[in-house]
């Protein structure tokens, strides 16, 4: 059977099939234009980074009134200042960092959550812990390398010997006599401390203490003999009379201590990992975000007052972004970890 359509129904029903295929078309171009709109929308969002009206959390996990904290306040004044979002400072002292460190890692990778820590948090505190409360990889996103520090050892004013030499002929002369201080388990202060008991083959013990001002005041009331000290405390109080300078663990001299040969120069091998502060935002955080927060703090870190207070300290400007700070933390990871497991500490 034939069915006969009349023209001008014909007519309409074409019209409305090329209507049909002309919407389905612009349909198309619109998705696939906005597929291409919005990366750029978001790479510009994440450029103008902070927004207006957004604050920024950086989390130090050390108590108020740290050398950390008190860099990490400095900076946040120079981003407030360079910016215009407000800095807020977040003190979550304990357990070596983690406490802090997990607050970090569970935050959302927008740039306004960070975390401004020292070594022991990703390279060093995952070998001693079998039950880490975060992945040092995978839950952070490294930033920015602010600060190349170091520990240098020193010894109580009134201790029977003044050079690491006649330390070492002392300890081994007195096995258990002697005792050095950390200023908390597992930290550099006390891996440095195992890392000279083992090489120069010395019995001495370790006491730990809460905290950097803990340890100090146990070395000049003469409750212990030695300590891997900061910089800045350790040259300070040398030259103040306080204590006795031995050397730095460090891979070279320092400017503060130019006369005053490295650890390793002695004759003690292992004591040259450098230690350092750097900032860290949660994991899988967007490159092109990554990088715009990295310079937004370099600039900040780059300011003639944080310059010169890095170095009264004793310590040295960095500025390793991202990539490049990536790979320190992999290195170092790397190093603690054969130091750690051939000292065979662990600390649960």
């Amino acid at each position: 059977m034939i069915i006969e359509i009349e023209e001008d129904k014909m007519w309409a029903l074409h019209t409305a099939i090329k209507q049909h295929i002309r919407f389905v078309c612009a349909t198309f171009f619109v998705c696939g234009l906005f597929s291409l709109i919005n990366p750029a929308l978001a790479q510009t969002s994440q450029a103008n980074w902070p927004a207006p009206g957004k604050s920024i959390r950086v989390i130090v996990p050390f108590p108020a009134g740290s050398g950390s904290d008190m860099l990490a306040r400095m900076l946040g004044q120079k981003v407030t200042e360079q910016t215009g979002a407000p800095v807020i400072i977040e003190n979550k002292p304990g357990a070596g960092t983690m406490i802090g460190a997990q607050a970090v890692s569970r935050a959302e990778a927008d740039g306004y959550t960070l975390l401004y820590t020292i070594v022991v948090t990703h390279t060093q505190n995952p070998h001693l812990y079998k039950k880490l409360p975060y992945d040092p990889f995978k839950d952070f996103t490294p930033i920015l390398q602010l600060v190349r520090s170091a520990t240098v050892l020193i010894a109580n004013k009134n201790a029977p010997f003044n050079t690491t030499a006649e330390l070492i002929s002392y300890a081994r002369a007195n096995p258990g006599k002697l005792n050095f201080a950390s200023y908390s388990p597992g930290s550099t202060s006390h891996l440095n401390g195992e890392i000279l008991k083992m090489q120069a083959n010395i019995d001495i013990t370790h006491v730990p203490y809460k905290g950097t001002s803990e340890a100090s005041r146990a070395l000049l009331a003469g409750d212990v003999q030695l300590y891997f000290d900061g910089t800045a405390t350790a040259v300070e109080s040398g030259r103040n009379g306080q204590v006795k300078v031995l050397g730095p663990a460090t891979d070279r001299r320092l400017s503060v201590l130019p006369d005053v040969p490295t650890l390793d120069e002695q004759g003690i091998k292992g004591l040259n990992i450098v230690g350092w502060q750097g900032l860290f935002a949660p994991g899988n955080m967007d490159p092109v975000l990554a990088d715009r927060v990295s310079a937004v703090f370099r600039h900040a870190l780059m300011s003639p007052e944080i310059k010169q207070t890095v170095a009264t300290q004793g310590n040295d400007i960095s500025g390793a972004g991202p990539k490049e700070y990536a790979e320190i933390v992999k290195n170092d990871y790397q190093r603690w970890g054969e130091v750690i497991k051939h000292i065979g500490l662990s600390l649960d």
